[in-house]
């Protein structure tokens, strides 16, 4: 049986389905998220940031249909977290130093990826995962609508604790510390993997060949590890205000981690590599002795041997 075509009903309905439930679970999150938050006109603040999330993405996805292009896709879900989180410190009455450091927390991040995966678009040209999406509406839209919920939960954590309202917050205590110190610690490894790799990938010398140099030689996915603990970091620095229903913050760093290492990152990317590289002993000597995320603290002795 052959699966379907961009344009079938089958595809179609899934399509739906999925955009439907990226926006029932935008409104649950911003629903829970909304207690204690400050308002603007009465609507929670946190409401108005997931909704403008979604919105975002949903104006973009118009020009980006019509011109049947996905370059800048993840330029706009980057764009989307630091708007958001300059206009919430912004509109927040009040902001204390948690909420400004949040934002900051937030939208560093959000520089630094837009500029990386930017980069790599304008080198790449295009972006082969969007080449029989873009042709169906309906499956285009499901993409843009999810990377709304994929920004909502993400920075759910950063988000609520900014808007909090100022009778409810807390002062910056030894969790938050923590939690900044963490940050910091995702951030050097997330930039240092993505360095690495760039500038392995620059060499012509390295073509068609797997990176395990620098960071690379500790983990498969150092990177992806870096990204996990600067989600961690941000929620860490959260922490102390959450209250009830806030909590539903916990999801910022478990979506993350659940994203990369179960759905989009690090099964995609393995699968990948075991296609192109899996009968070579070299490649199953660094696969066998090197972790797929946490890093190892000692620089492992890779012992090349014959492939079976």
């Amino acid at each position: 049986m052959s699966s379907p075509t961009p344009t079938s009903p089958t595809s179609s309905r899934s399509s739906l389905i999925a955009i439907i439930a990226a926006l029932v679970i935008g409104a649950l999150v911003a629903l829970a998220g909304s207690q204690n938050s400050a308002t603007l006109g009465g609507i929670p603040l946190f409401a108005l940031a997931v909704a403008a999330a979604f919105a975002i993405q949903i104006i973009a996805f118009i020009p980006a249909m019509i011109l049947r292009t996905e370059r800048f896709f993840d330029l706009t879900g980057s764009l989307t977290f630091f708007a958001i989180s300059a206009a919430l410190v912004l509109l927040t009455p009040m902001p204390d130093a948690r909420s400004w450091i949040l934002a900051a927390m937030v939208m560093l991040w959000a520089v630094r990826l837009g500029s990386f995966l930017a980069l790599r678009v304008h080198k790449a040209g295009s972006d082969g995962r969007f080449d029989e999406i873009k042709r169906s509406p309906l499956r285009f839209l499901q993409v843009w609508v999810i990377q709304g919920a994929w920004v909502s939960l993400t920075a759910a954590a950063a988000w609520i604790a900014i808007s909090t309202d100022a009778s409810a917050r807390a002062p910056l205590g030894w969790l938050s510390i923590v939690g900044i110190v963490v940050w910091v610690v995702g951030m050097v490894i997330e930039i240092v993997a993505d360095a690495q790799k760039s500038a392995f990938r620059a060499d012509p010398r390295n073509k068609d060949e797997f990176i395990r140099t620098g960071l690379w030689s500790r983990s498969r996915h150092p990177n992806y590890f870096g990204e996990i603990v600067i989600w961690v970091g941000v929620f860490l620095t959260a922490a102390p205000v959450l209250v009830g229903w806030q909590w539903v913050a916990v999801l910022s760093p478990l979506f993350v981690i659940l994203l990369l290492t179960r759905v989009s990152g690090i099964p995609l990317l393995e699968a990948r590599a075991e296609k192109k590289w899996g009968d070579r002993a070299d490649y199953i000597a660094y696969r066998e002795s090197t972790p797929a995320l946490i890093p190892r603290l000692t620089r492992a002795t890779v012992r090349e041997r014959s492939a079976s």
